[in-house]
C-alpha cells in the first residue's frame, strides 16, 4: 500500500493506492504530525511520497523518514518522464506530478495538462515522455480579487453562471471578463496545442476543473485525483530503480 501527500496552497490531499488503484482519499484543511501518526496507524501503508508548494514541518519529513520508505518530491527526484523544464528548481511540485499523472493514464501520447486551480497551469507532454514546460495565468477567483484589490470602486463578485456573453452590469462585465476570458484563454491554447501536436489529450485537474469542463466545448479528459496519480507514479518509479 502506498501513500500520496499532496500539500496544496488551501489544502492537504492524501490517496492511499493499492497497487494503481486509489483506494482511500481524504482532504485536509492542514497537515498536523499527531493527526497524521493516528490516521496512518490504521492503514497498512510501506511506501509514502509527499510532494509539497510550503515549507515542511521537520517533525513530519522525520517521523515519516525513521517508519516508512518516503520521498518528498523534489527538483532531483528520478522522474518517468523527462523534464526539459529550464528551470526545474522553481517548478511548482504539484505540476510535476499532474504531468506524471497524464503520462501513467495516457503513456506515449501527446497531453495537455490543465490544473485549474489558484492559478492556471498548461503544461505539455509529448508522446515521446517529453515535458516541455508551460503556461501560468491567474485562476478565476484570483482575477475577481485582482479587479476588486487593484482598482478604486468595483467590487468583489463571485462566480456565477450567466448567459450573456455581454455584460450589462459592472457585475456582469467583471464576471465575464474572469470568467469568459479565463475559458477563452484556455481555449485558444489547447488550439494552438492541438495544431502542433496529433492527437492531443486535454486533461483537467484543480478545484475549478467541473467549470472549465462544462464550459470548455471541447473533448477533455477531467480527473481531480491527477497530481495524487501522478505522485504514485513517481513513487514506482523510484522503487524500480531499486530493485
Amino acid at each position: 500500500m502506498n501513500l500520496t501527500i499532496d500539500i496544496g496552497n488551501t489544502r492537504t490531499k492524501l490517496g492511499v493506492f493499492q497497487n494503481d488503484v486509489l483506494v482511500l482519499k481524504e482532504t485536509w484543511n492542514s497537515l498536523e504530525l499527531p493527526r497524521l501518526k493516528e490516521w496512518i496507524y490504521n492503514q497498512n501503508l510501506e511506501k509514502i511520497i509527499l510532494s509539497t508548494v510550503r515549507d515542511l514541518d521537520g517533525g513530519i519529513r522525520d517521523y515519516l523518514e525513521s517508519h516508512f520508505y518516503f520521498i518528498q518530491l523534489t527538483e532531483i527526484t528520478p522522474l518517468p518522464v523527462k523534464n526539459l523544464y529550464q528551470t526545474p528548481e522553481t517548478l511548482g511540485k504539484d505540476r510535476l506530478a499532474a504531468v506524471a499523472g497524464a503520462f501513467e493514464l495516457f503513456p506515449n501520447e501527446n497531453c495537455l495538462i490543465i490544473d485549474a486551480g489558484t492559478c492556471i497551469t498548461l503544461d505539455l507532454l509529448t508522446e515521446k515522455g517529453n515535458y516541455l514546460g508551460g503556461n501560468i495565468t491567474p485562476g478565476i477567483e484570483m482575477r475577481f480579487k485582482a479587479m476588486h484589490t487593484f482598482t478604486a470602486r468595483l467590487p468583489l463578485i463571485d462566480r456565477k453562471e450567466q448567459e450573456d456573453w455581454i455584460g450589462k452590469s459592472t457585475e456582469t462585465a467583471m464576471r465575464n471578463g474572469g470568467q469568459l476570458g479565463a475559458i477563452l484563454e484556455v481555449k485558444a491554447f489547447i488550439q494552438m496545442c492541438r495544431r502542433k501536436y496529433q492527437g492531443l489529450n486535454v486533461i483537467l485537474t484543480g478545484g475549478d476543473a467541473d467549470f472549465f469542463a462544462k464550459n470548455l466545448k471541447t473533448k477533455i479528459f477531467a480527473n481531480h485525483n491527477l497530481v495524487l496519480v501522478g505522485l504514485n507514479k513517481i513513487l514506482k518509479h523510484n522503487v524500480q530503480l531499486l530493485e
